[in-house]
């Protein structure tokens, strides 16, 4: 018994200086791998929202957006998370019944409370923007536009979200974020590459947006925007048609060929067999065509087509004006616009019925699109209906009108060639978010929307790496201390000669 004793106090390992710096070491070593886990475990990303509702003349739509809550260079990288069309027409038509305005959301606004999450609900910023269809209305009837936005507003007010107001976006404004969403989803705005220029058609206006190193702004001010995004300044020459969205060019066309009553007219816009009976009334029934309506007319008339695409096309042309021009160059109406410059993006309307002729592809040459437009328009009525068979009747009847249009507007109105045609792309989407104004208008609202600050790691970088050094040191020092009752018998053992 007192041999064990002896050997146990004679043992160094046993001694409570080692044990001393055994517990030490082991909690050092616990420290650091709990200062490593916490301060390198994954940042939860913050992320905003923010919701736009697009209302046209033809139909309502709500776009979801989501950005990082930090900012790059002060401009939220948004993308968009989901859409949903709102069932029925544009507000505008509900001028007679505006509480019905403010109903035809309630669908699209629950999805939106499903999509964004519950707990940024009430920062989440909601916008109504109205186009051209209200523009219209308020020319019109400017109380039963104001009726409409109140039915509007009280329904929306009702969201969880942050509602920020409804309001008429003007020509200019849809025109110029237009052009922002389309080189903001192409990147060119964060690379300060050479911008794309924009081209939008919708059913009541029609936008034309692009840079160009001719247009410094002097000439003719109105149509200039000054943008600064990422970092870079850019000068931007838009302008907006009112009355030139293909719906209310169809009620123009129309309106040229009745001018004198008759009960029947052969439209060469339309295929032949076609045959509709129309009302004038509803046919003058706009703004857009409203002082035109002739004397005396009957209550309706015979509309029946004949298919002829060079006819339709002298008719399209007869709704604008190329005499009249007090600058050094003009699109039509005595507008401005400078020299076309660089790619262009066209969407909304462009690219739907361009995408149902099969004629988005603009490699081809623009006598051979015109050829296929030819035959399109000249194939019977029944035979366009039985091919066609799930596409309604309302839209099939006017594609050939509205792609007449559409090359017309671009080729006569903007002035593209034949080269120039080519760099053209028809565009629905890009990576995943609608082209349209939504976006660029989202984009540009970010910049009001204060920052939030990221989650950080608990500790800053020069203090987590003044942590880990400290730690380390002290366990090579224990480390050392360890060994030291292996000193004494390193220093007695005999040196061998």
């Amino acid at each position: 018994m007192s041999a064990q004793r002896e050997m146990k106090e004679k043992n160094p390992w046993h001694t409570p200086v080692t044990i001393i710096i055994t517990v030490i070491g082991v909690i050092a070593i616990v420290a650091l791998v709990t200062v490593a886990v916490l301060q390198n475990r994954p940042v939860s990303q913050k992320y905003k929202y923010g919701i736009v509702l697009d209302a046209g003349s033809s139909h309502t739509a709500l776009y979801i957006y989501e950005w990082p809550a930090e900012k790059d260079n002060n401009t939220g990288r948004v993308e968009q998370t989901h859409s949903c069309k709102v069932k029925g027409k544009g507000i505008s038509s509900y001028a007679s019944e505006p509480w019905k305005a403010g109903e035809s959301l309630t669908l699209c606004m629950q999805e939106a409370e499903q999509k964004v999450p519950k707990k940024r609900h009430h920062e989440t910023p909601l916008y109504l923007g109205a186009t051209a269809g209200m523009r219209l209305l308020n020319m019109e009837n400017s109380s039963a536009s104001d009726k409409v936005f109140q039915a509007v507003e009280k329904a929306l007010q009702k969201s969880p979200f942050s509602y920020q107001g409804a309001r008429i976006l003007s020509g200019q404004e849809e025109g110029a974020f237009g052009w922002v969403t389309v080189n903001y989803l192409d990147d060119r705005l964060m690379q300060g590459l050479e911008t794309t220029g924009a081209l939008d058609l919708g059913g009541a206006s029609t936008q034309i947006s692009f840079v160009s190193d001719n247009y410094d702004g002097s000439e003719s001010p109105s149509n200039s925007v000054a943008f600064r995004l990422y970092g870079n300044d850019y000068n931007l020459y838009t302008h907006s048609f009112l009355c030139y969205g293909k719906d209310q060019v169809l009620r123009m066309a129309l309106a040229q060929q009745t001018q004198s009553g008759p009960r029947t007219i052969l439209d060469p816009c339309f295929h032949p067999g076609y045959t509709e009976i129309k009302n004038y009334s509803v046919l003058y029934d706009s703004p857009c065509v409203s002082d035109r309506k002739p004397q005396g007319a009957p209550v309706s008339f015979n509309h029946r087509g004949n298919g002829s695409f060079g006819q339709c096309q002298e008719i399209v042309k007869s709704v604008f004006n190329f005499t009249s021009c007090k600058y050094s160059q003009c699109s039509f109406n005595g507008v401005f616009q400078p020299l076309l410059q660089g790619p262009f993006g066209a969407f909304s309307a462009y690219y739907f019925v361009m995408n149902f002729l099969n004629l988005t592809d603009t490699s081809i040459p623009l006598d051979t699109v015109k050829d296929k437009l030819t035959r399109y328009c000249a194939t019977p009525w029944d035979q366009i209906k039985l091919q066609h068979p799930n596409v309604k009747l309302n839209y099939l009847e006017e594609y050939c009108f509205s792609g007449t249009y559409i090359l017309t507007l671009l080729t006569e109105g903007y002035n593209f060639t034949s080269e120039s045609y080519s760099n053209i792309k028809f565009i629905k989407k890009i990576k995943g978010s609608d082209a349209g104004w939504t976006l660029g208008y989202m984009l540009n609202l970010t910049n009001m929307i204060p920052a939030e600050a990221p989650d950080s790691p608990p500790l800053p970088h020069a203090g987590y790496v003044s942590i880990v050094t400290i730690i380390a040191l002290l366990l090579v020092v224990l480390f050392i201390l360890s060994l030291r009752p292996l000193w004494p018998r390193c220093s007695k053992q005999p040196h061998i000669i």
